[in-house]
């Protein structure tokens, strides 16, 4: 009989995760597991399940083998998905992927546990004895040892279930939606630790059995607490990588040179291949919180207001980047006549060719505009409605001739192939600011007498 795997929490990270778990192979060809996703009985938990039991992945997607693995697992009977809690106790491994928001107040940046602890309590509540529980949603540094352990301990007391008849284990995702959702959980390095030895050796089983250790071997680590840390810093860096970027960026653009052209010549060094380049700012779940967590452990765990100033100011410069490109177009808007300025923003989701437009960088590019009295219009091609600005987005692109200015947000590869040259007008005014156009299609526009200017270039370029 095949081993029952939960997946708790269907977004987009859970979602994927449960098709991966679901792909998984024995050495007969046969599947490996029986999946159970599990969500909030809430409108968007119950729209998700009733995709996913549908054979439809339940968020948009340009990644073919995830929807086709999607329709496989539901053809084959697999993979199901519910919003009843007591589906846990059929569970012989729990992953749990319930997101912990972590808000700035005038006090400070402090994690909302309350949805991640009700979920670990239903863990305790429900699981069979033996159950394999791993954490893959990013915590604060300490959070298995000192929040998840001791709710599992607790409920399983009352059950009268031993205290060591459950394996706790951290291993953190690195998801990347887009062409190769699937992918970035199958065939990428993982990093895990265990609370206990045993744990540890069966979250390595299991991690071994759904990806391709091969050719991505797992790493593992001394603790939880250390898997937990790797997360947190590992998009730290990233974070603050991007905001350096930010002031030079300006400083490239007042004097006239071409910053894409510098960080190519820089990152051939290969110990600077991974530097970032010019954008719009920094989006999505995860870069713009994660930082947080390391001070917020401090707080949390060792009663300490420790500082890190990097990480700080790396969120409130990402956070401001947006602003630069408002400038931009406040500049470009002097010459244009016509008032209120109509501006066509085209991308509205946190990177490319993902549907996911938590914490874009274009919604706060979009209320600094309408704030200044410029009117947009907001174009996706994977976003029909745009849930944190209350607004419809256009899917058809429309007219050149009702608009001023231009911004490409986003690097869609629908907008990377679509012919802007063909489509653009003498009167439009476009601002890259996410490096969508290639040299030839900047040569095209301009010859077709538009005006084209780059984040991270001088106007001369």
């Amino acid at each position: 009989m095949s081993e029952i795997v939960c997946v708790q929490g269907l977004g987009f990270v859970g979602s994927a995760m449960a098709v991966a778990v679901a792909g998984a192979r024995n050495e007969y060809g046969k599947a490996r597991y029986n999946v159970i996703g599990l969500d909030l009985p809430s409108a968007h938990g119950e729209e998700r399940v009733g995709h996913i039991n549908r054979g439809k992945f339940p968020f948009p997607t340009n990644d073919e083998n995830l929807k086709a693995a999607t329709d496989l697992a539901h053809k084959i009977g697999n993979l199901k998905a519910t919003t009843d809690a007591e589906e846990l106790k059929k569970a012989d491994v729990i992953i749990v992927d319930v997101h912990l928001d972590i808000p700035i107040t005038v006090n400070g940046a402090a994690p909302e546990f309350s949805n991640f602890s009700a979920a670990i309590e239903n863990i305790g509540r429900f699981a069979k004895p033996e159950v394999l529980v791993i954490v893959e949603t990013t915590v604060p540094p300490g959070t298995c040892e000192n929040i998840v352990l001791p709710i599992l301990l607790q409920e399983f007391k009352k059950r009268g279930l031993d205290e060591d008849s459950f394996y706790l284990a951290h291993s953190y995702e690195r998801v990347m939606p887009g062409p190769e959702y699937l992918s970035s959980i199958t065939n990428y390095w993982r990093v895990f630790s265990g609370y206990t030895e045993e744990a540890a050796q069966r979250c390595a089983m299991f991690l071994s059995s759904v990806i391709n250790v091969e050719e991505f071997p797992l790493t593992r680590l001394q603790s939880t607490t250390a898997s937990e840390t790797a997360k947190v810093l590992e998009n730290t860096y990233r974070a603050i990588n991007i905001a350096l970027i930010d002031e030079w960026t300006k400083f490239a653009e007042k004097i006239n040179i071409d910053l894409h052209e510098v960080i190519r010549a820089i990152s051939l060094r290969p110990t600077h291949s991974n530097i970032r380049y010019p954008g719009l700012g920094v989006g999505g779940y995860c870069l713009t919180k994660d930082p947080l967590f390391a001070p917020a452990s401090a707080k949390l765990f060792l009663d300490e207001d420790m500082d890190f100033p990097f990480s700080m100011l790396a969120i409130e410069t990402n956070n401001q980047m947006p602003n630069h490109t408002v400038q931009r177009i406040e500049k470009m808007s002097e010459p244009v006549k016509q008032k209120p300025i109509r501006v066509l923003l085209c991308g509205v989701t946190y990177r490319a060719d993902v549907g996911d437009t938590r914490f874009s960088s274009s919604e706060i590019l979009v209320r600094e505009l309408e704030q200044r009295g410029y009117r947009v219009v907001c174009h996706d091609p994977h976003v029909d409605y745009w849930d944190e600005t209350a607004r419809e987005v256009v899917k058809e692109m429309p007219s050149s001739e009702d608009f001023a200015i231009v911004v490409l947000a986003v690097a869609h590869s629908e907008y990377q192939s679509f012919d802007f040259a063909n489509w653009s007008s003498s009167k439009n005014q476009f601002l890259d600011a996410n490096s969508v156009l290639t040299e030839g299609s900047i040569k095209k526009i301009r010859e077709s007498g538009a005006i084209v200017e780059i984040i991270g270039r001088g106007v001369h370029f």
